[in-house]
């Protein structure tokens, strides 16, 4: 299976890797000034955009990425269930990681018997095990639960329903076991960032930062949808991969 692999701009290579609703083009809209100095590569995950349909597993998917998009060293980045993802592929290839950034991961396995974080979980995972039929009545039950702040969109176009259709049967993210001693281990320098929106991702956060020795950062405005800001998180991205460079 291969990665249809969105491409942008010029100059040094950053990966951008989606979540589980949209596909590479459309979850990175906001990045697009950032092709003045860097090249970006947005994949869309199986299930999404124009590669192949498949079950959301981020197993899978960082294999993927590893194998197919980190073939030269890169800035890696990603969002949601893709910083899940980033993670665990930064871990298999960590010689073609130049930095990692990653954007709320609703890993809740790294901070197991916390309360909060675990009853949130179940929700999430209630929901995975639920029908997930009607797109909109899909989208009334995840985007509070993930912290979107956006109104459903009447029609619901074609790309939110196969972000849709991709949330069946898919790998929960709180089962990832993250590779957080590798990460702490690796040479390359590691940025959290969070919308300060939801305690659930800022308490994961804190504790991936804790674990790997990375650097921790919060830019609001768009709840879950962090790189949707624009301009603030592009400065916050550019920034640390300046110091990346």
């Amino acid at each position: 299976m291969r990665l249809h692999v969105h491409q942008w701009g010029s100059g040094p290579r950053v990966v951008l890797v989606h979540g589980v609703l949209l596909g590479g083009r459309e979850a990175w809209r906001a990045q697009r000034p950032l092709t003045e100095r860097w090249t970006l590569l947005a994949p869309d995950r199986l299930g999404h955009g124009r590669s192949p349909d498949g079950v959301q597993d981020f197993e899978v998917d960082a294999r993927l990425i590893a194998e197919q998009v980190l073939d030269d060293p890169a800035h890696l980045v990603g969002l949601s269930y893709g910083a899940i993802v980033a993670m665990v592929a930064a871990a298999r290839r960590p010689e073609m990681v130049r930095s990692l950034t990653v954007v709320e991961p609703p890993a809740a396995g790294v901070v197991r018997g916390n309360e909060v974080v675990d009853a949130w979980d179940a929700e999430l995972r209630r929901f995975l095990d639920g029908p997930l039929e009607d797109p909109r009545e899909v989208f009334e039950t995840f985007f509070p639960l993930a912290g979107v702040p956006l109104p459903i969109p009447d029609p619901v176009p074609e790309t939110l329903r196969r972000g849709a259709r991709a949330l069946v049967g898919m790998r929960p993210p709180g089962d990832a076991e993250l590779p957080l001693d590798v990460l702490a281990s690796a040479e390359f320098p590691i940025l959290v960032l969070t919308g300060d929106h939801r305690r659930e991702y800022e308490i994961i956060a804190d504790e991936i930062a804790n674990r790997t020795g990375a650097r921790r950062d919060v830019v609001a405005g768009m709840g879950h949808l962090v790189p949707d800001t624009g301009e603030p998180f592009n400065v916050r991205l550019e920034t640390f991969l300046d110091h990346g460079e």
